[in-house]
């Protein structure tokens, strides 16, 4: 087991595809999201589901990982999640079917109570904001040296990671992904470092939960 892994920890459309796409072309094998042990211990760094729900847990399975958690300014934020929530709803919601039980795990704790009328209230869907970005900066009080946080749209953004990762720095920086609703980029993006999410479409047990 590798404990030394990266965890892109902030909510989904604050950037983690395009942090990913970044960390792949620096070397890293990547996984944007992860529902198998299989690419757990493929995957150098690890996005979205389920780690912005888990990473409390994922500290104590995987010592000495780094964090990097992503804002993004909640203008920009609350429609892009609230179209894409909506998007999604019919599928966290049913009981026959839908989403892996991995996705509508963090989905529905992440956006508790998840209803219509809630992920369509920018009051509920910023409250939500607020409180993962409070349980991280929480978590991490005494470790600060394990997370960095960062907004992808700031200049020196690429620059911090890279001092972060202790990486050499370069000239490149984030491109602009799943942009006007698209959550597809990931999917449509082809690199030798990415990382299957799943085995042949399906999701696994994950051991870290069940210690």
């Amino acid at each position: 087991m590798t404990s030394n892994k990266i965890f892109i920890i902030g909510l989904p459309r604050t950037g983690t595809t395009s942090v990913c796409a970044a960390l792949l072309d620096l070397g890293f094998t990547v996984a944007h999201t992860a529902y198998t042990q299989r690419t757990f211990e493929q995957a150098q760094v690890i996005a979205d589901t389920p780690v912005f729900n888990d990473f409390e847990l994922l500290d104590k399975y995987y010592p000495n990982s780094k964090f990097i958690y992503l804002s993004r300014d909640l203008k920009l934020w609350l429609p892009s999640i609230q179209q894409l929530l909506q998007r999604m709803a019919k599928n966290l919601l049913r009981d026959d079917g839908g989403f892996n039980p991995i996705i509508k795990r963090c989905y529905l704790n992440t956006f508790i109570p998840f209803t219509a009328e809630n992920i369509s209230s920018c009051e509920f869907l910023t409250q939500c904001y607020l409180h993962h970005q409070k349980q991280v900066m929480h978590y991490f009080k005494d470790t600060p040296e394990k997370v960095l946080t960062i907004d992808i749209s700031e200049s020196n953004a690429f620059e911090k990671l890279q001092q972060f990762l202790n990486l050499k720095l370069t000239d490149a920086g984030f491109k602009k992904m799943n942009i006007g609703g698209k959550v597809t980029a990931w999917k449509d993006l082809n690199h030798p470092l990415k990382i299957a999410s799943t085995n042949n479409g399906r999701a696994s047990n994950l051991d870290y939960l069940n210690n």
